[in-house]
């Protein structure tokens, strides 16, 4: 069968000295050549295995072998013993003439690029450096629910930032004003600082007010409201055709909103009104904004919301409908993740966070007993870090979890896990561990 390759070749005395110790120093062929460079790259692929500090790098090859000397090659490797072949490879000087075969080795057909051999190993001076790290450089996320810098909402805007995205913050249209101030006077400046010692930049902040989808919803008395005096465009609606006006786009949406005007009511005191005000301040809100952001969210983006374990173990005091919205913000969860994933390849998902003694969570009136009731219950005895829940969302935002979706996970120091409080004095005779530091 003819070769599609054509033309003699000259290979030199150092050429095939390093293939087969079966050719004379002084040994020349010319022949058309048998097989294809992919013989080529094979060969000296087997040549590589036996020099573990060798890695060579396929491209075209810039050489011919003739047919001649093919066949003696072969059969050379064919021939010659293992440990004999093993020698030769991992030796300095067949190093060094598998190099000079490369350099020596002409041809008249230039459209073959050459071989790149390089030596992998600490001798040559060079050592690799293996890093795994959640990097959002050139990311655009949107934080609803920022007012102050020690809720969960401030901790995943500083740990996104921490990974290079660019914050925008949606804010409470009644606290704007006061959440502004503290930022341009250096109130939060402590709260901001990175781990290299930076500051948090927060580009702009964006009054909202998550319970309304567009202006036709806003009642009167809302918009007549003094607290609401002065501003603008604050429904969801608005606020992401503002994002779109103002960036065009953004790649993560944070929900980190929640709100129950009856939340210390037991759900049997629980009214209509304030039952369907959780609700829709707490998991619709999310629907809502998901539903207007979406279309400006860059495919593979992430979208994260926060939840709570009342959602699906009894938390007394945890009441006026607080666990229901909660419950119905993971089930949401699930869903907006087909539905959004579908249509936007954005993904979604929900972090279970354990207590942390936030202004808003001391609106319910018993946080302290929960961050108590947690530390000495949980598997992990510590306090919970408002980072930590942070740095769980900056990894889920990040193409490190690029097929997570549709998932709830739990920041807690595993509390989720536990059946019965430990620190029950009907187990003070049980041998439960305790902590040793």
């Amino acid at each position: 069968m003819k070769s599609p390759f054509h033309g003699p070749i000259e290979l030199q005395k150092a050429t095939l000295s390093s293939i087969s110790p079966a050719h004379s120093d002084t040994h020349r062929s010319t022949f058309e050549p048998l097989a294809p460079p992919v013989a080529i790259l094979h060969i000296l692929k087997m040549m590589a295995v036996g020099a573990s500090a060798l890695q060579i790098t396929a491209a075209r090859p810039s050489f011919f072998l003739t047919q001649r000397s093919l066949g003696a090659t072969m059969a050379s490797f064919v021939h010659e013993s293992d440990r004999t072949l093993s020698s030769k490879l991992t030796s300095s000087s067949h190093l060094s003439s598998v190099l000079n075969f490369k350099r020596k080795c002409t041809t008249s057909r230039p459209r073959f690029q050459k071989f790149v051999t390089r030596s992998m190993s600490e001798a040559s001076g060079s050592k690799s450096v293996s890093q795994l790290s959640i990097d959002l450089k050139g990311k655009r996320a949107f934080i609803a629910g920022v007012a102050d810098d020690n809720g969960y909402g401030w901790a995943i805007a500083k740990s996104l930032a921490a990974a290079g995205a660019e914050i925008l913050v949606g804010t409470w249209v009644p606290a704007l004003n006061i959440f502004e101030m503290s930022l341009r006077r250096g109130k939060f400046d402590e709260s901001r600082v990175l781990p290299d010692g930076s500051l948090m930049e927060i580009t702009k902040v964006y009054p909202l007010d998550a319970v309304f989808d567009n202006p036709e919803d806003v009642p009167e008395d809302i918009k007549a409201n003094k607290r609401y005096a002065g501003a603008s465009n604050w429904t969801v609606q608005e606020v992401a055709e503002s994002v779109k006006q103002d960036f065009g786009s953004i790649d993560i949406l944070v929900h980190s909103l929640a709100n129950g005007p009856e939340v210390t009511k037991p759900l049997l005191e629980t009214s209509r009104k304030g039952y369907l005000a959780a609700v829709s301040a707490s998991s619709y809100s999310y629907v809502s904004l998901l539903k207007h952001f979406l279309p400006i969210m860059n495919p593979g983006g992430s979208s994260i919301s926060l939840t709570y374990i009342a959602s699906e173990r009894i938390i007394p005091g945890y009441g006026g409908g607080m666990s229901s919205a909660k419950a119905a913000l993971e089930s949401d969860t699930r869903v907006l993740a087909f539905e959004a994933g579908r249509k936007r390849k954005i993904r979604v998902n929900t972090i279970s966070a354990g207590p942390l003694g936030s202004r808003a969570a001391k609106a319910i009136g018993f946080i302290d007993t929960m961050i108590d009731y947690s530390f000495a219950n949980a598997p992990l005895q510590k306090e919970l870090s408002a980072d930590e829940v942070g740095n769980t969302a900056a990894f889920l935002a990040s193409p490190l979890a690029s097929a997570i979706t549709g998932a709830l996970i739990y920041v807690d120091n595993g509390l989720n896990a536990m059946g019965v409080g430990v620190d029950s004095p009907l187990f003070k005779d049980l041998n439960v561990p305790t902590d040793e530091h």
